[in-house]
């Protein structure tokens, strides 16, 4: 909840828990949000497989909403996709926590402007193996 605090006092936060999220975080975020970011409409999950190996909660929820851009994460491994299927960027930022097979933190900045994606930036820390 420290990092979720942090960042929502620097920016508007939209963020899900994930599967080691204790209660607290769980009765904060959501298991999925669907949001529009300008005119960018985003689906959020934690757990969504990714282009052509969907869960099947993903596949769902894509097809219920059709997000511009899906993002999800779980497999802590950096993957930056366009789903020519479902018509969508696909972006999973990697790992950002202390828990995990990770050596790298990593994380996105891309620009939305309107309904225009661009400028993703990757943001690679090396992963302290005291955190």
């Amino acid at each position: 909840m420290e990092t979720y605090d942090a960042l929502a006092q620097f920016k508007p936060l939209v963020a899900v828990y994930g599967n080691i999220d204790d209660q607290k975080v769980r009765k904060q975020c959501k298991e999925i949000e669907v949001f529009s970011c300008e005119q960018v409409k985003v689906s959020m999950m934690h757990i969504g497989g990714y282009p052509g190996r969907y869960t099947n909660e993903a596949r769902q929820t894509i097809q219920m909403h059709h997000p511009d851009l899906f993002v999800t994460g779980h497999s802590h491994i950096l993957r930056v996709m366009h789903d020519q299927k479902n018509n969508l960027l696909f972006i999973n930022p990697g790992a950002a926590g202390k828990s995990g097979f990770h050596k790298v933190i990593t994380c996105i900045k891309i620009t939305i402007d309107g309904n225009r994606m661009y400028d993703m930036e990757v943001l690679e820390i090396e992963r302290k193996t005291n955190l």
